[in-house]
């Protein structure tokens, strides 16, 4: 009887055992998994309505996950919220601009922003609802343009460069404005609008010329645009951190994806393969 007893308790024990065991053995698993995904430190992006923050999403965070970081984004539906924002502290970094903006905003509203390195960008197209070609826009025709200044100029290059207008020969051509408009043979009346609004003008103008951010995400087809950009490479996106922020882990981590040849390969077989691409991408 007394080993009987034994026995049974020294099974009581064992079970007992085992199941703690079990216990530690899922809780371990657990706490291991809990650990992977701690580990990768979340960070915000500032964007504007458009492709980048699905490049942000689908392609660049995660090249950054093997370096420790995850990427989400804040959409902004103007020019203006994103940088100050940055500049405040509210997100990490921004991607939804190009350079001369960045400078240009920087300077008229005294922030202290970086610009990491280019990314592939969607150029500025021009775009109707009611004509098939330029040659059939009529004279006094409305046009609606981008009313910031950066974007003004590259709306005044494109018309420039489709024989639309002609610029003031001693003018800054990435500084021009509708004053420094020499000829308008077509006597083209312009509609200066906020970016975002260019896309929903194309009902109640006769053509509308849209950043690629805004074509983006208004679907509007390059394939059908009547004219598209060729961009310089000071009108490319660029990814921004505050300035103090240049030399972080982060930012570190950031550049060396966006020179990888993994982010090249990674845009090569996504919907943005057709993008403007960064001069140092074939230097």
């Amino acid at each position: 009887m007394i080993g009987l007893k034994k026995l049974t308790v020294g099974l009581a024990v064992t079970a007992v055992l085992f199941t703690l065991a079990a216990c530690g053995n899922g809780s371990t698993s657990e706490t291991e998994a809990s650990s992977t995904t701690a580990a990768l430190e979340e960070k915000v992006v500032g964007v504007a309505p458009g492709p980048y923050g699905d490049m942000v999403t689908d392609v660049i965070s995660p090249l950054l996950a093997d370096k420790g970081y995850t990427l989400t984004t804040k959409v902004f539906n103007d020019y203006i919220q994103p940088n100050n924002a940055l500049a405040n502290g509210q997100i990490d970094a921004n991607l939804f601009q190009h350079t001369a903006y960045l400078e240009k905003f920087s300077a008229d509203n005294d922030l202290d922003l970086t610009a990491l390195q280019k990314v592939p960008t969607l150029g500025m197209g021009i775009y109707s609802n009611k004509l098939s070609s330029l040659d059939d826009l009529a004279d006094g025709a409305t046009v609606s343009i981008a009313n910031d200044a950066s974007n003004l100029a590259r709306t005044l290059q494109l018309l420039a460069a489709n024989g639309l207008i002609t610029i003031a020969e001693d003018i800054d051509e990435t500084k021009a404005t509708v004053t420094d408009i020499k000829d308008n043979p077509k006597n083209l009346t312009f509609k200066e609008l906020d970016a975002a609004q260019l896309a929903r003008s194309l009902d109640t103008v006769d053509v509308a010329l849209v950043p690629g951010n805004f074509a983006w995400a208004a679907s509007l087809d390059p394939a059908d645009a009547l004219a598209l950009e060729s961009l310089k490479e000071e009108y490319k996106n660029v990814f921004v951190v505050r300035t103090e922020d240049k030399d972080s882990d982060f930012a570190q981590a950031v550049t060396e994806v966006l020179e990888s040849q993994d982010f090249k390969d990674a845009i090569a077989d996504s919907a943005f393969k057709d993008f403007n691409q960064p001069d140092f991408w074939t230097e």
